[in-house]
């Protein structure tokens, strides 16, 4: 089985991206925040997950060993394929993805496209006392600031799971920033 992978990024498409390995080329599937991090010419490692589907092999891309765990944990739930597991990455930074499932935040989990409410309790169900500790290092960080300029950017139109995602990050840099200045770098942010 592939697990890891380091080349050059020969292109970038819809949904994922070339890989030039050794003079060998793979296509990975990624999630979003991380394709869109990528630039054409760089070299990067990948921790992968290699699927055998009726289709053929699809090869999936990961810049950290967190993102893959939770992609393989994701997977071991019925009814979630890899569309799932995807979007749940996009939607939501690993850690707060991880510290979703282990408390059963619905909110969070149904923030990703294609995840409904149903979908989501039988995630949180079946995930419970499943996550991996160390992808819950780290404190919650949440303040009613932060909770303040989630709301005002949900109501701006945008995805509550990423607006959230961003305002933790900031939060977690800055601890004592107010709700406008959360909500001020967040929109440079989601722009």
């Amino acid at each position: 089985m592939i697990r890891y992978l380091k080349g050059q990024v020969l292109k970038k498409g819809e949904g994922g991206f070339l890989l030039l390995v050794g003079g060998v080329g793979f296509f990975l599937q990624a999630p979003s925040p991380f394709l869109q991090a990528l630039k054409e010419g760089e070299e990067v490692a990948v921790h992968t997950h290699l699927r055998l589907q009726e289709e053929g092999l699809a090869l999936y891309g990961f810049p950290e060993e967190e993102s893959l765990a939770l992609f393989d944990l994701l997977l071991s739930v019925s009814g979630v394929g890899p569309k799932v597991a995807l979007a749940l990455l996009s939607a939501l930074p690993p850690r707060l993805l991880a510290r979703a499932l282990a408390e059963g935040d619905l909110r969070l989990l149904t923030s990703a496209s294609g995840v409904g409410k149903r979908l989501a309790e039988r995630l949180a169900l079946e995930l419970k006392g499943k996550v991996p500790p160390q992808l819950l290092a780290g404190e919650k960080v949440e303040s009613e600031a932060a909770e303040e300029a989630v709301l005002a950017l949900a109501a701006l139109g945008f995805k509550e799971g990423q607006a959230r995602a961003i305002v933790l990050e900031l939060l977690s840099r800055n601890p004592k920033a107010r709700a406008q200045e959360l909500i001020k770098e967040a929109l440079k942010r989601l722009r």
